[in-house]
């Protein structure tokens, strides 16, 4: 989703997660870090770079008074932002504290990796920075899915990451997607899925559904044979395994992004029942759950 800034400067299609509706988007690196899985198309266009410090600072500095005033959120795009040194966030933030008056909470995507290169002392500075929140895209708990699509990272390695953001005093928001795995991996997927995000215990989960984009590898693999993706009641069987295998202390659970074919949320674990009773029937008689239609699903 496309990010909004009065005055500010973008380079290529900027995105934000669908919370930060109405955050401020702050542009501090072109692309991802990361950019190799297989289904993401979002940054194919954009090499990965740090954006001129000096650019950043135009940006805050030169906002309208108007836009000042009425900032509450910052949304640090584009795809990672950890990736930037630790003195180098210092900067951005402090700078951000000292011209926005009402400023409250400052986010950013991460990725494991990043996460693993800085110290949880470093992480917690950061934090008490003001950058209070990450998105994180789990994808799978499962290693050979997570291989298969050249996320680049393990399993272990995502959950250790988010373990020094947690400790750091950083909010997680986690999102993983139905049906990466293909037909033959779907339920393992769904159930690694679900004992990953216990052992991560985020605040927040987000659920997507599987989309083939255009010019991706993963749209590569479809044409050839070697990828089928399930269909949708195969994806509503992948989100029931999922929640049931999640077992967190607590947090708010979505699975209402546009791509989804049944949209299901509450918080876990208290409607853990009430979820997958819903689940339960709509599969029972899929043909009255009124799942989107294919033509209506969008990234």
């Amino acid at each position: 989703m496309r990010g909004w800034g009065e005055g500010m400067r973008y380079h290529g299609a900027v995105i934000r997660p669908p919370s930060e509706a109405s955050s401020l988007i702050l542009q501090v690196t072109y692309g991802c870090s990361n950019n190799t899985c297989d289904f993401c198309g979002t940054y194919l266009d954009k090499p990965f770079a740090v954006r001129p410090s000096q650019e950043v600072e135009e940006d805050i500095v030169g906002l309208p008074a108007a836009v000042r005033r009425r900032t509450r959120r910052v949304f640090l795009a584009d795809g990672d932002a950890m990736a930037l040194s630790t003195r180098r966030l210092l900067d951005i933030l402090a700078l951000l504290r000292r011209e926005l008056p009402h400023l409250e909470r400052v986010s950013s995507y991460a990725n494991a990796k990043n996460l693993l290169a800085k110290s949880v002392d470093e992480l917690r500075r950061i934090r008490d920075a003001g950058l209070e929140l990450i998105y994180l895209g789990l994808e799978s708990g499962d290693d050979q899915t997570l291989a298969d699509i050249h996320k680049g990272m393990t399993v272990a390695e995502q959950i250790e990451g988010c373990r020094r953001a947690s400790e750091a005093g950083i909010r997680l928001s986690v999102t993983a997607i139905l049906g990466l795995a293909g037909v033959e991996r779907s339920l393992i997927h769904a159930e690694a899925t679900g004992r990953a995000l216990s052992a991560i215990d985020p605040q927040y989960i987000g659920v997507l559904s599987l989309m083939i984009e255009p010019g991706t590898a993963m749209e590569g693999r479809v044409r050839s044979g070697e990828f089928r993706s399930p269909d949708a009641i195969g994806m509503l069987y992948e989100l029931r395994e999922i929640i049931a295998a999640t077992d967190v202390s607590d947090c708010l659970f979505r699975s209402n992004h546009a791509s989804n074919y049944l949209p299901v949320g509450g918080h876990l674990p208290e409607d853990k029942g009430r979820m997958l009773a819903t689940l339960d029937r709509a599969l029972d008689a899929p043909e009255q759950a009124r799942l989107k239609p294919e033509a209506w699903r969008l990234l």
